[in-house]
């Protein structure tokens, strides 16, 4: 039977860097990831991955080359790959924040 139901409950956490820990499901080229950033969190170089994005909870700004974004509890954000989209988190000051992406890889 093809697995539907996603239970992030049973997925581990996974902790890559300060201030930040995901829980991935991958299914073939597809991976969500269940994040949660805190402002600890800081993004040495400029990612240039595409995203798909739903906050869960909190807020935080996402700095373009071109500019900045504000993202709060209940957007969707929309970024395509390539460097020319290329995007870092930044949270305020005690600042957490829970987010949905939906990646190829």
């Amino acid at each position: 039977m093809n697995q539907i139901l996603v239970d992030f409950e049973s997925i581990p956490w996974e902790n890559p860097a300060p201030g930040v820990r995901y829980k991935a499901f991958i299914k073939g080229n597809q991976r969500l990831r269940l994040l949660e950033f805190s402002d600890s969190f800081i993004e040495p170089d400029w990612c240039i991955k595409g995203h798909a994005a739903y906050v869960i909870d909190g807020e935080f700004s996402l700095h373009l080359k071109d500019g900045i974004v504000h993202l709060k509890k209940g957007d969707i954000g929309f970024i395509p790959a390539g460097d020319e989209y290329g995007h870092k988190a930044v949270l305020e000051e005690h600042e957490k924040v829970k987010l949905l992406l939906f990646e190829l890889i």
